[in-house]
């Protein structure tokens, strides 16, 4: 229930943790403080009448009324008396037109939004008018709200009013004349004796049972009674249950509930199968939220429309905990980031940076790919990490689009970025940035920066945006259980995972009657993939053995070895039929060899576009054909880009000069191989590590979550293109 509440309410811009949690329906009250400790909400109303609110709230609903109009001035001293000659013909339109519908000025309330934006970028914010009549600094208003979305602010831009709205509230005259928060600071609350209850029952909470729970009756409660959870306030229609932890006070006509945070008091480091799943669920949900704050926040069609970007949480150590369904390879390779840059800065990373990584020895897939890793503090010490991946639709290289078809070294592909500051204890680097992307690549001959600096900065902020907001919640969610709490539950969601492939492995081993698994495919170009796996049955641990691979070519089929590991973490997962988190626990019975200067683990100067999104799924066809699990997919991403711009000579005059354009880049649906229970599919994304995880493999289907390969399968869950 709480996902969707979150998209919704953060996809206009609103950050549910801020808001009160209003209660309605005869179930609502059973469930409100679970909700609500799973949103960050502190605050729950629920109205003496919230079983039949839908009815009796249509007398009470307050009306509204927008307007709002353009803008492109510059926020400043001199523009203001020009905005507020605006403002107020808005305003006037707004009691106006509520007027025409009953209401009179007494009882219409306006609210004052700016949406402003730093000069040269793309994200605006909604800022709202500070409640103080006198107070027209909406510049300190927007910096805040900049901050705390993003986790840094850009103190030598000026800032561009795009629009401006009035917000016209029409308060209904049935309304109570006082509101519930005036209420309560006037109550002087009076604790309740649990010995005066109406009756006791047992109920089960996430600490465990309590068979003494307390029962009073709503009508028996005087106004300004506190009552201490656990507890049920019961009235005819409706029952509401109050958590560990958590207080009620019942006001005239509702109940104010308070959340508590004594819960990280109850729940302890050993593993118990329920707090398992609830962490799970909760590392999980981390991932997602990011991942949905850099799609609101992103502006190029590759990361906001073709949602190819990953999001994922991480352990001290670098291992992956937990990550949203978004593209399999990133995930897999990811960790791989992530650790080269803990051993490239050993220690030297303070709160406040984020750190900017392509490179394929870096751990990178292929240089479009560009991540964006921020280190989470707790007292001073790093104890996650959170990063976020996204597909660029320019960096660079000899072509728009930078996925070459004809690319032979690394640098024909654009910059490669092995560990950059982005942000540097809260301080954007735009000037290094601008000289990484831009000018770096097109010192190589024939080549050019990217073609549109401007979209690469306002994504890479985004990914900014979104590790700020994983930042928020991992904290949020030590606050609420303790950090040896949260990390004691990462090392169990790893282990359980571990112990769920260690299974799946024996099994294998079982159906082999004994013999390694062994399986063997090539490329177009007749490059072979060769793949022995050695299981052992005692333990369940396996070798995943690439001997007999090609070696290197000259051209961009070549793969790092980082894509091996997410093609083979990505299948493991598929075959697990258990509804576990993606994490670093199903490569730990795994050891994986490959042979150096193989096509799988090229030089550093190699080019590997190709092998990020072709040998990435011939892999996993060669791997699920070990295993004979299934028929192989088309085994290609059939990608298609084009694009303009960049650096072009003058063929008369032989200067050099640098156009900004753009880059497109799509993939194009192949096809689907058959197995033992079900057809092949034509037209469709495929079992691969570049499709959506664990989803319906059609992006346009991605929120049908399945649990494996085999009930996919069986679902024939597949939509044509």
């Amino acid at each position: 229930m709480c996902r969707p509440i979150r998209a919704l309410t953060e996809a206009k811009g609103h950050d549910a943790s801020k808001h009160i949690l209003s209660v309605f329906g005869g179930a609502g009250g059973q469930h409100a403080c679970a909700i609500a400790q799973a949103l960050g909400i502190s605050s729950i109303y629920i109205h003496k009448y919230a079983s039949v609110l839908s009815a009796y709230g249509l007398s009470l609903a307050d009306v509204v009324y927008e307007a709002q109009e353009p803008s492109s001035e510059t926020l400043s001293e001199k523009s203001l008396p020009l905005l507020k000659e605006r403002i107020q013909h808005l305003v006037s339109q707004c009691h106006e037109e509520l007027g025409k519908q009953g209401f009179d000025s007494n009882h219409i309330e306006c609210e004052i939004y700016l949406n402003l934006r730093y000069h040269g970028t793309d994200c605006a914010l909604m800022t709202l008018k500070p409640s103080d009549a006198e107070n027209w600094n909406f510049e300190e208003a927007f910096v805040d709200n900049y901050k705390y979305e993003f986790g840094f602010h850009l103190p030598d831009r000026s800032i561009i009013v795009d629009d401006i709205r009035i917000r016209g509230i029409g308060k209904s005259a049935q309304s109570s004349p006082i509101s519930v928060q005036e209420e309560v600071k006037t109550l002087t609350p009076v604790p309740v004796d649990p010995s005066k209850a109406d009756g006791l029952t047992s109920i089960y909470f996430e600490a465990g049972r309590n068979d003494q729970t307390p029962i009073y009756l709503l009508e028996k409660l005087p106004v300004g009674s506190k009552v201490s959870g656990p507890a049920i306030i019961m009235d005819a229609n409706s029952a509401i249950l109050i958590q560990p932890f958590s207080t009620g006070l019942v006001t005239s006509n509702t109940v104010v509930i308070t959340i508590g945070d004594g819960q990280k008091s109850r729940i302890t480091t050993e593993m118990d199968p329920i707090m398992l799943a609830v962490f799970g669920n909760r590392f999980m949900s981390i991932a997602e939220q990011m991942g949905r704050t850099l799609q609101k926040t992103a502006i190029s069609t590759n990361i906001k429309e073709r949602l190819d970007f990953s999001c994922a949480l991480f352990g001290p150590d670098g291992g992956l905990v937990a990550n949203a369904p978004h593209i399999p390879v990133h995930l897999g390779s990811l960790s791989h980031a992530v650790q080269y840059q803990m051993a490239y800065y050993k220690g030297d990373i303070s709160e406040g940076d984020v750190i900017m990584t392509n490179h394929p020895a870096a751990g990178g897939s292929h240089l479009p790919d560009i991540t964006i890793i921020t280190p989470v503090f707790n007292n001073g010490e790093v104890v996650f990490f959170v990063a976020s991946r996204g597909h660029h639709a320019d960096i660079g290289g000899i072509l728009p689009g930078s996925m070459p078809p004809n690319s032979k070294e690394l640098y024909q592909e654009g910059a490669a970025i092995r560990s950059f500051k982005l942000v540097s204890k809260g301080h954007f680097d735009l000037e290094g940035l601008t000289r990484l992307l831009l000018e770096e690549p097109a010192k190589y001959p024939g080549c050019s920066g990217t073609r549109c600096l401007r979209d690469n900065v306002s994504d890479l902020k985004a990914q900014v945006a979104a590790n700020h907001k994983g930042i928020g919640l991992v904290k949020g969610l030590i606050a609420e259980y303790g950090l040896d709490v949260v990390q004691a539950y990462m090392m169990h969601i790893r282990k359980n995972a571990e112990a769920a492939v260690r299974d799946l492995l024996k099994g294998a081993r079982r159906r082999s009657e004994g013999k390694d698994l062994v399986a063997t495919d090539f490329m177009d170009d007749g490059s072979r993939i060769s793949l022995r796996i050695e299981i052992n049955p005692e333990d369940g641990s396996a070798i995943f053995d690439f001997e007999g691979t090609s070696e290197e070519v000259y051209g961009n089929c070549n793969a790092p070895a980082s894509v091996t590991h997410s093609a083979i973490i990505y299948c493991l997962r598929c075959m697990v039929a258990m509804d576990i988190p993606l994490n670093q626990g199903c490569l730990t019975p795994v050891t994986i060899k490959i042979p150096e200067k193989s096509m799988l683990a090229p030089s550093e100067t190699a080019a590997v576009v190709g092998g990020n999104v072709l040998v990435s799924q011939r892999l996993v066809d060669v791997i699920l054909k070990a295993f004979q699990v299934c028929g192989a997919s088309q085994g290609c991403m059939n990608n298609l880009t084009f694009g303009v711009g960049g650096k072009t000579v003058d063929t008369k005059t032989g200067d050099t000069k640098v156009v900004e354009g753009w880059g497109y880049y799509e993939t194009i649906a192949g096809g689907a191989g058959a197995g033992p229970t079900w057809h092949g599919q034509s037209g469709v994304h495929t079992v691969s590590v570049h499709c959506v995880f664990d989803f319906c493999s059609c992006i346009n289907c991605r929120f049908q979550p399945l649990t494996s390969l085999f009930r996919w399968k069986k679902k024939k869950n597949f939509c044509s293109i």
